[in-house]
């Protein structure tokens, strides 16, 4: 089982608190998000560790799907309400937010009936790629992606997260942040890392925003303003968004008080909404 980690609230003024469940991006783990949950005192929290991270790097996974029946598992065996009942729903709403890879997986099982057992009451997507639209994009993607395995599985990991930190989408990083994000992600194992990449590589991943954007789960998107790329998805996409003021790739990162005022903000647009 992957692993997760609950914290309740601390700070609740009307009745209860709702939950948010965090998934954080490759090369990260559930502590990826400490200052963003430590400015969010008034939600319960469960961050997990995807396949093959932190506290879940002995566990694997085959694809989208099998990945999203592993997070739906640590889910409802992570949120102390329902503990001896897990059969059932738990009943206050759960609100995802993913960022990259955690961001692709949430939609893949928002579209795909991925989380049926839970309660959803809506989804944060940061940085995350709908997809590919062509085969040709999709062949093109997973020899890349193949390339990068090898390379994690056969080189040291300070020398390929060197490399990693130099593609585009981290250039906002200056050369201090870049060094620190490799000595922060030097825990990883190659292997394990490699593995996880294969097995939910942007070529296996179907065009999401379609299916996203008829989804009565209702999602926000949130991006970086300095993050080109994905700024200019979420322009394009159709969906709700915003794009976090000075920061990149990584925003919750660059700006985790601004980050968590934003989720605070979101949860309860999407709450209001649903009331009327």
């Amino acid at each position: 089982m992957l692993c997760a980690n609950y914290t309740s609230a601390t700070s609740v003024e009307n009745g209860k608190a709702e939950t948010l469940i965090f998934l954080h991006g490759l090369l990260g783990d559930g502590s990826d998000w400490n200052d963003v949950v430590s400015e969010l005192t008034d939600y319960n929290i469960l961050t997990i560790d995807l396949p093959g991270h932190g506290g879940s790097r002995a566990v694997s996974c085959d694809g989208f799907e099998h990945c999203c029946a592993l997070i739906q598992d640590a889910i409802r065996h992570g949120l102390p309400e329902k503990k001896g009942l897990p059969e059932e729903k738990p009943q206050q709403p759960l609100f995802l937010i993913g960022y990259s890879l955690g961001a692709r997986i949430m939609m893949y099982g928002l579209t795909h009936n991925g989380f049926s057992q839970l309660n959803i009451g809506g989804g944060v997507i940061e940085g995350g790629n709908f997809g590919l639209d062509s085969e040709q994009e999709k062949q093109t993607r997973f020899i890349n992606d193949q390339a990068w395995a090898r390379r994690f599985q056969q080189e040291s990991i300070e020398q390929v997260l060197f490399a990693w930190y130099g593609q585009p989408v981290f250039s906002s990083l200056n050369p201090e942040q870049k060094q620190h994000m490799v000595q922060k992600r030097s825990h990883n194992q190659g292997k394990a890392v490699a593995d996880m990449l294969l097995a939910t590589s942007l070529a296996k991943q179907p065009y999401l925003l379609n299916q996203l954007r008829q989804c009565d789960i209702p999602v926000h998107y949130l991006c970086g303003t300095q993050d080109k790329k994905f700024s200019e998805l979420a322009k394009q996409s159709g969906l709700s968004f915003t794009c976090v003021e000075n920061a990149g790739h990584n925003a919750h990162s660059d700006q985790p008080r601004h980050y968590a005022t934003l989720i605070r903000t979101i949860v309860t647009q999407i709450q209001t909404k649903q009331l009327e």
